[in-house]
C-alpha cells in the first residue's frame, strides 16, 4: 500500500480547490500540494458550466437579495456583500490575467443583468429596490423602466407576443457578467499543475480520513482504476468536494462539524435548440422566486456562452434526489444520516413544508407546464425549440442553532476544526462566485501565524488589492479596482461617477 506524505491535501477538483490552491502556492511556493479528485474530469460537478447559472453573481438582478423591511424600505446588506465578494473573484481573476496566467475571454463576457417582475405591488417593489441601490457607488449606473417599448429594446424576448395590458417594470445594469466556472476551474488547475510540487490525483476516491496523535490527518483513498488503496499523510486538509463534502466532513469528527445535515435539491433548465431565438437575447433576466421555493430556483431566462457556444437557458426547475452529487450514490442522504443530526433535519422539515410541497409540484411538472412558466418570461415561446437538460446537485445547509434548533440555510457555510487544520465548504449559492473570499476567510482561519506574517499579507494583497478593506464603505477605492479589474478582464467600463462625495 502506497504511502504519500504531503502539506495540503484538496479534495475535489472543483472552483474551491483551484482558487486555494494557487493562492496558497502564490503566498508559499514551497507548499506540497495534493489533489485528490473521484471523477476523471475537471470541474466534472457543481463547477462545470451545464451544472451552474454562471451568474457572476453581484447582487444586480437577484430580488432575494434585497428583501423588503418591515417599515417598507429596502435591506442592501447582503446584494453589498455579495457584490463585494464577487468584485474581489474579479481582482484576483485581473492578477492571473495579467502575469499571463488566465485568458479571460475564454471565461468571463460582460452581459447586462436585469430584473423582470409583473403587477403594480412587485413594480412598486423594484422602484424602490433601484432608488436604493442606484443611490450606492456599488450599484451606480442601475437603471429602471416601467415602458413597454424599453424593456422590448433590452431584451426583445420578454416583450415579443405579449399583447395582454399586464404592469411590466425591470431594472438593467451593465456591470453584470457571464462566467464559466468550469472553464475557469480548468485554467486554474492548468496553472496550479505546472507549478512545483503539485500533483492532480484524478480517479481517486477519498474513503475516510481520520487524526493521528501527531496531528496529521491521515486520509485513506481508493484509485479506481487501478482499484489500488493509498494513503496520504497532510497538517492540512480542504473538503471542497460539493455536495460530497457533508459525509467526509462526518468522518473527520471534528467537534465543530457535530449538527451538520444536508438537503439535496437537483436542478433542470429548458435549454433553447434554435439558434436564431438564442441570438435575439443579451441579457441574465432573474424574476421573484414562487413562494416556498429555494433561492437557487429563482427563475431566470439566461443567455451563456459556453466554450464557443451560444447558449439560452430556463429555469432552473427543482426536483429532489437522495444523491449529494450528480454522480454520487442514492444512499447519500441516508447514509448522512446521525444521532448529532438527525433532530435538526427533522426539524427544518418540519419547519419547510412550503419547500417540501414546492419540490412535489416541480417533480410533477408536465413538459407542457414547464412551457407556461417559461412563457411567464417569453411569450413566444415553442415547445420545439426547447429540451430539457438535467443540471448539477445542490445540498443545502441544515445545523443546530441554540434558539431555533434546526435550520435550513440556502448559503455557503465554512466549518474549520479549531486549530485550523481542516476546513470544509457547505451549501450552495452564490457558490462559485464567491469563491475568492470564502478562501480570503479560510486562510487565516486556518493558517493564522502565517497570515499575520507581513510577506503572508503582502502576498493576500498583491492577489487581492481591496484585502482588509470593505469597497462598500470606500468609494474611491471601489472605483480604482473595478475600473482595474474591468480593463484586465475585457469587460464593460463601470460608470463614471460624477457626484462630489462619490455617494
Amino acid at each position: 500500500m502506497e504511502q504519500i506524505e504531503t502539506d495540503v491535501v484538496l479534495i475535489g477538483a472543483g472552483i474551491m480547490s483551484a482558487t486555494l490552491g494557487v493562492m496558497l502556492k502564490e503566498l508559499d511556493p514551497k507548499l506540497k500540494i495534493h489533489v485528490l479528485e473521484r471523477l476523471t474530469e475537471i470541474a466534472g460537478e457543481s463547477s462545470d458550466a451545464w451544472n451552474n447559472a454562471g451568474t457572476g453573481h453581484a447582487g444586480l438582478c437577484e430580488l432575494n437579495y434585497t428583501p423588503e423591511r418591515a417599515d417598507g424600505s429596502i435591506d442592501l446588506a447582503k446584494a453589498l456583500k455579495v457584490d463585494e465578494e464577487f468584485e474581489r473573484s474579479k481582482q484576483f481573476w485581473s492578477w492571473l490575467a495579467g502575469q499571463g496566467r488566465l485568458d479571460p475571454q475564454r471565461f468571463i463576457h460582460s452581459i447586462p443583468h436585469m430584473s423582470f417582475v409583473e403587477g403594480a405591488e412587485n413594480r412598486e417593489f423594484l422602484r424602490k429596490r433601484h432608488a436604493a441601490m442606484a443611490a450606492h457607488p456599488m450599484f451606480r449606473g442601475m437603471e429602471f423602466t416601467i415602458d413597454r417599448e424599453v424593456i422590448a429594446e433590452w431584451a426583445p424576448l420578454l416583450m415579443q407576443d405579449r399583447h395582454d395590458d399586464g404592469m411590466y417594470s425591470a431594472t438593467r445594469s451593465l456591470l453584470g457578467t457571464d462566467v464559466n466556472y468550469g472553464g475557469l476551474t480548468r485554467m486554474l488547475f492548468a496553472d496550479l499543475y505546472h507549478l512545483p510540487d503539485t500533483t492532480l490525483c484524478m480517479g481517486h476516491e477519498v474513503r475516510d480520513l481520520e487524526r493521528l496523535d501527531d496531528g496529521r490527518w491521515q486520509l485513506e483513498v481508493r484509485e479506481l482504476a487501478r482499484n489500488e488503496k493509498k494513503v496520504f499523510l497532510a497538517p492540512f486538509v480542504f473538503i471542497g468536494a460539493g455536495g460530497g463534502a457533508l459525509p467526509l466532513l462526518e468522518k473527520s469528527k471534528i467537534p465543530e462539524a457535530a449538527g451538520y445535515g444536508g438537503f439535496p435539491v437537483s436542478g433542470e433548465w429548458l435549454r433553447c435548440l434554435n439558434p436564431k431565438v438564442i441570438m435575439q437575447h443579451h441579457a441574465k433576466v432573474y424574476g421573484k422566486a414562487k413562494s416556498g421555493s429555494p433561492p437557487m430556483s429563482v427563475p431566470h431566462l439566461d443567455r451563456r456562452t459556453i466554450g464557443t457556444e451560444q447558449a439560452l437557458l430556463f429555469g432552473p426547475f427543482a426536483g429532489f434526489s437522495t444523491k449529494f452529487l450528480k454522480h454520487g450514490s442514492w444512499l447519500d442522504l441516508p447514509s448522512s444520516l446521525e444521532w448529532e443530526n438527525i433532530v435538526p433535519i427533522m426539524q427544518a422539515g418540519w419547519k419547510n413544508l412550503d419547500l417540501t410541497k414546492y419540490l412535489i409540484d416541480q417533480v410533477r411538472l408536465k413538459p407542457e407546464e414547464r412551457l407556461e412558466e417559461l412563457k411567464a418570461f417569453m411569450p413566444s415561446a415553442r415547445m420545439a425549440d426547447w429540451e430539457l437538460a438535467i443540471a448539477g446537485q445542490r445540498v443545502q445547509v441544515i445545523k443546530k442553532d441554540p434558539k431555533e434548533g434546526g435550520i435550513l440555510e440556502f448559503g455557503t457555510e465554512l466549518v474549520a476544526a479549531a486549530d485550523g487544520s481542516l476546513a470544509a465548504l457547505l451549501g450552495a449559492s452564490p457558490g462559485a462566485s464567491t469563491a475568492v473570499a470564502i478562501m480570503l476567510d479560510l486562510i487565516p482561519r486556518c493558517f493564522p501565524e502565517k497570515a499575520a506574517d507581513a510577506a503572508w499579507q503582502q502576498g493576500l494583497r498583491r492577489m487581492v488589492p481591496s484585502y482588509g478593506r470593505h469597497l462598500s464603505e470606500d468609494a474611491e477605492l471601489l472605483h480604482t479596482v473595478r475600473r482595474n479589474s474591468h480593463n484586465a478582464l475585457g469587460l464593460v467600463p463601470p460608470a463614471v461617477d460624477k457626484s462630489p462625495s462619490g455617494r
